[in-house]
């Protein structure tokens, strides 16, 4: 009898045994695989969260990664092989290893954007402020949050929130406005009457005014950053050499042979680029000497008006070429600045303290920005 209860126990023991390593076996026979996740200051990770997970091999895990208020997502670092897209934060992954990721956040940097006759600034807290000219509602963002970057053209004014979509108000004639439905987007551009967007794969959208084929950036890859002139549209490639489409009536798309490039400005109708080694160069019409920049030096910064140039130099100060009827051009005194934007005839300046500071035509009050602050 006793034989008998113990040869049952054992046979259930062995069943029990078995029943568990089937259920381990449901993985296909898969090994299991560990997942560590982390982030940078300034957000976190909300999906699957921030630690050490299990999962068997070949399971594909839902990325979801949140920013801070002041902050934006930038990228997902580390084993990012297998992830979808590593500049969207909320993507998957396929385990087929051992992962280590980093979801990556950095401070938004408040910026100012010029458009024809208003202003508008990015603060630190992605909301946006605007002043000037408000007959067509560009100055309607008084809503906007998450912001991380913006942009101003002649009579509308768009924002690129921190999701990759992108928000736009103003003038819409020529549908410079219509980018309710772009998405994966991380960088804008605004020119006269026409909007360009780059996704984070290095391709262009772009929608507005096309009489002179400034929209026509289907088949662009591979780009670093974009700017947008009145009637052309400039690209920068990560090796620095840039490429233009649109209206080249002055010359302002002859940029072929530039090398070394690291920023580029486009104006009404000359193209500005800024060079590795902190000098300037110029295509395009000259009437004005807004191209005179050959002697320009230690500059970190460029921005392109109507029909005249300025540069931001790296300790702070100002120098500007071109037309000056309205004064836009006087920044000799400007100092401790970051950023500098420039339109048809006023430019604008950042200061380290996120106060602004702005000359050149003010009939629209677009220069009124003495209170403004843009770091919170």
């Amino acid at each position: 009898m006793r034989k008998s209860i113990y040869l049952a126990r054992v046979s259930i023991l062995l069943i029990m045994i078995a029943l568990i390593f089937g259920m381990a076996g449901c993985g296909g026979g898969r090994p299991y695989n560990n997942l560590y996740i982390t982030s940078t200051a300034g957000g976190s990770v909300t999906r699957p969260g921030e630690n050490t997970f299990i999962y068997y091999e070949e399971t594909v895990v839902n990325l979801e990664a949140e920013a801070e208020e002041g902050y934006r997502f930038v990228n997902w670092t580390g084993n990012v092989g297998t992830i979808v897209n590593i500049n969207d934060a909320t993507t998957t992954i396929t385990i087929n290893g051992q992962y280590s990721l980093i979801a990556n956040f950095a401070q938004i940097t408040p910026m100012v954007a010029a458009g024809g006759v208003h202003t508008a600034g990015l603060k630190s807290d992605g909301t946006v402020v605007a002043v000037g000219d408000n007959s067509d509602g560009q100055c309607d963002v008084d809503d906007w949050t998450n912001i991380i970057q913006v942009a101003a053209g002649n009579d509308y004014t768009v924002g690129l929130k921190s999701d990759g979509t992108v928000v736009a108000v103003g003038g819409n004639t020529d549908e410079q406005c219509d980018v309710d439905d772009w998405t994966d987007i991380i960088q804008v551009a605004a020119g006269l009457s026409h909007t360009v967007g780059v996704k984070s794969d290095g391709t262009a959208v772009a929608v507005g005014d096309n009489t002179s084929e400034q929209c026509d950036v289907g088949g662009w890859r591979g780009i670093t950053m974009v700017t947008a002139g009145w009637f052309h549209t400039v690209r920068l490639r990560p090796n620095g050499t840039v490429v233009a489409v649109g209206d080249n009536t002055g010359g302002q798309c002859d940029v072929g042979d530039w090398t070394n490039i690291t920023q580029v400005a486009a104006g009404m109708m000359h193209t500005v680029g800024l060079e590795s080694d902190g000098t300037v160069v110029a295509v395009g019409d000259n009437t004005d000497s807004q191209c005179d920049v050959g002697g320009w030096t230690n500059i970190i910064q460029v921005a392109a008006g109507g029909d005249y140039t300025v540069g931001l130099k790296s300790d702070g100060t100002v120098v500007a070429v071109g037309r000056n009827d309205y004064g836009q051009c006087d920044v000799d005194d400007w100092t401790d600045i970051t950023r500098v934007a420039a339109d048809f005839e006023h430019t604008v300046g950042i200061k380290s303290d996120g106060t602004v500071v702005a000359v050149g035509d003010n009939t629209n009050e677009q220069c009124e920005l003495s209170d403004w602050d843009l770091i919170e």
